[in-house]
């Protein structure tokens, strides 16, 4: 019996995230991104649907590799214009009682002392219900744009981000206790000074020497996601990540990055399921198959194929501009997003992908399969999509947006809910505990545990 499928949304804050050209369906509001009730309205619809999270993906710059510049991905809204995911956190957490909230914050431009402020706030605003997707970040444009010449290099990116790492959870873990905060009028003390402490760190990228300016919040650290499937990407991620995400075409591409995590983590002494393992699925889903199928088809007719490479060179620094239909995809090792390129090249088995192919691909649904059908034809795909691939859930897109998120609460949560495949989530309960089943804090044999006040880690 396929075990509990874990849901959470993936959206963006902008026109365009992983459908180009479906904006212009006559379903889609998606023009009304720009106004907080859009975002309220589907976490209230998510949550409805008994979703986990809603896990919101962000970029620091502008996709303007196709064609040398950014027009193609200005005209077709691909990722721009794109608002702060941080900023509508809270409101989305006014109006929901369980619903998680992955952000992403890029280690690359954030600076970790102000970013372990905010992750905190947010983790106070919202009960203990934000997540962090760790990012190094990929684009050129935003390197340009926040004082690099480009990109720090793919590896050398997560080097860095492993410092990054170590400082943030002296800030959120080995600064101040969660006990710190007294507020005791009688003994004129509001925080106990005997609580808190200076993180002195050194290092080769980063000196921060004072003390965090936030209590820590019902989470600590807050739950910490990691998306890429590259070689160095991984191995940051079996030391850092409690929940990671996948986007790959196959099941069989997929299980060999999940077989590769859960070995690395019984190497490192953890339970092969200590990670949750999340995929991208994009749902289209209706009465019956025929229906389903039919209003596929009526999406396709809304697809933007240019601004679908535009957002592919984004994803991975490749230009195919000048390129035929006919001609095959060749990988070609970037410093952009190498996991994008490789799920379609040198990973995907006998097949050769051409221009065409790929273009039509990504128009709907991303680096991700899309999945069709009747309600119950959408809860058998995705029970063999779990035992093939050993994922404990989906990261579910919209191409339609939000109508496929209201569809989908509509037809599939209800069949899920059926066959006993769909945890409730529990009012009251951090997203940490939602998604992990475990406690509200870090696991005890999780790396950032060691930096809790007294451990050996901050001697």
């Amino acid at each position: 019996m396929t075990k509990p499928i874990i849901l959470n949304a993936f959206d963006m804050m902008t026109p365009v995230h992983q459908s180009p050209g479906l904006w212009r369906h006559p379903e889609s509001r998606v023009e009304e991104f720009t106004q907080l009730n859009f975002w309220t309205d589907l976490a209230k619809t998510l949550e409805e649907g008994g979703f986990s999270s809603l896990f919101l993906a962000d970029i620091l710059g502008v996709y303007d590799v196709y064609g040398g510049n950014a027009d193609v991905t200005n005209r077709g809204g691909v990722q721009f214009p794109l608002l702060d995911p941080l900023v509508a956190v809270p409101a989305m957490a006014a109006v929901t009682k369980t619903l998680g909230f992955g952000v992403t914050a890029s280690v690359t431009y954030e600076q970790p002392y102000l970013l372990a402020r905010t992750l905190t706030t947010l983790d106070h605003f919202t009960n203990g219900r934000v997540a962090w997707n760790i990012v190094t970040s990929y684009v050129d444009s935003a390197a340009r744009n926040l004082g690099l010449e480009g990109q720090i290099p793919h590896d050398e990116r997560y080097d860095r981000a492993d410092e990054y790492m170590d400082i943030m959870y002296k800030l959120f873990e080995g600064s101040i206790t969660p006990e710190a905060l007294r507020a005791d009028a009688e003994a004129n003390v509001f925080v106990d000074p005997d609580q808190v402490r200076d993180i002195n760190h050194e290092g080769k990228f980063f000196t921060v020497p004072g003390q965090a300016l936030a209590v820590p919040g019902p989470q600590g650290t807050p739950l910490l996601f990691q998306a890429g499937a590259s070689k160095r990407g991984q191995e940051f991620a079996l030391d850092h990540a409690e929940a990671i995400f996948f986007s790959g075409p196959t099941p069989e591409i997929l299980r060999t990055w999940v077989d590769k995590v859960r070995d690395g983590l019984e190497e490192r002494g953890r339970a092969r399921d200590s990670v949750k393992i999340f995929a991208l699925a994009t749902v289209v889903v209706d009465d019956t198959d025929e229906a389903a199928e039919a209003r596929l088809a009526d999406y396709t007719r809304y697809v933007d194929t240019e601004s679908a490479l535009s957002l592919f060179g984004g994803w991975t620094g490749v230009d195919l501009s000048g390129a035929k239909p006919e001609d095959p995809l060749e990988y070609v090792a970037t410093d952009a997003n190498q996991s994008a390129l490789a799920s379609f090249t040198t990973m995907a088995g006998d097949k050769t992908w051409t221009i065409r192919d790929l273009a039509e691909f990504v128009a709907i649904g991303g680096r991700g399969p899309v999945i069709t059908g009747a309600p119950a034809t959408i809860a058998d795909e995705f029970e063999r999509w779990m035992d093939e691939a050993d994922i404990d859930g989906f990261n579910i897109a919209a191409a339609v947006r939000p109508a496929d998120a209201e569809r989908f609460t509509k037809y599939v949560s209800p069949e899920l809910r059926r066959r006993g495949l769909l945890p409730e989530p529990v009012e009251g309960a951090t997203v940490r505990e939602q998604l992990t089943g475990q406690g509200p804090r870090l696991a005890d044999d999780h790396k950032g545990a060691g930096f809790r006040l007294g451990s050996d880690a901050l001697v």
